[in-house]
């Protein structure tokens, strides 16, 4: 299991938009991570009104897990958590309208295939055992090089 300083350090997100609460299991070997996010009030995408976190969010708890799992290799690599950015979100769907105050979301993402900084992976969130999102999720690694160069065009 990991979770507190030693989740923060396998990825780039603070404060407020760290969306992990644990890692699970993970294995490197067949490329797959199981994580979980416990909904408060401090997360940055609750709302009061509704009392819960829209479930579309799930997706950006699902790119964090994918965060995780390469922090978990990069780390291992001796080198520091990289930026990545969802590329796409397919075939999606979700099966409730929000996730309420309280609730743990568990999550699982597994790598279905990967080219250069292109991956693509199957996403599932889940709700005491029972399955409530899935679909796919492409995502771009980038270097600190593209990062600064993002940066400097939007400026």
């Amino acid at each position: 299991m990991i979770e507190g300083e030693e989740l923060a350090s396998l990825l780039p997100h603070r404060g407020s938009m760290l969306l992990l609460t644990r890692v699970n299991e993970y294995n490197l070997e067949e490329r797959f991570l199981c994580a979980e996010y416990h909904i408060t009030e401090d997360c940055v995408f609750y709302d009061p009104v509704i009392k819960g976190v829209p479930a579309w969010v799930a997706f950006e708890f699902l790119a964090q897990s994918i965060g995780a799992l390469y922090g978990i290799r990069d780390r291992i690599r001796g080198e520091p958590p990289k930026m990545g950015f969802i590329l796409s979100v397919s075939s999606m769907k979700i099966d409730i309208p929000l996730f309420c105050l309280g609730t743990t979301v568990e999550l699982k993402v597994t790598e279905i295939s990967s080219m250069d900084q292109i991956h693509n992976f199957e996403v599932t969130a889940f709700l005491e055992g029972r399955k409530v999102l899935e679909g796919k999720l492409t995502v771009m690694d980038v270097t600190d090089e593209q990062i600064k160069s993002i940066i400097k065009e939007n400026n």
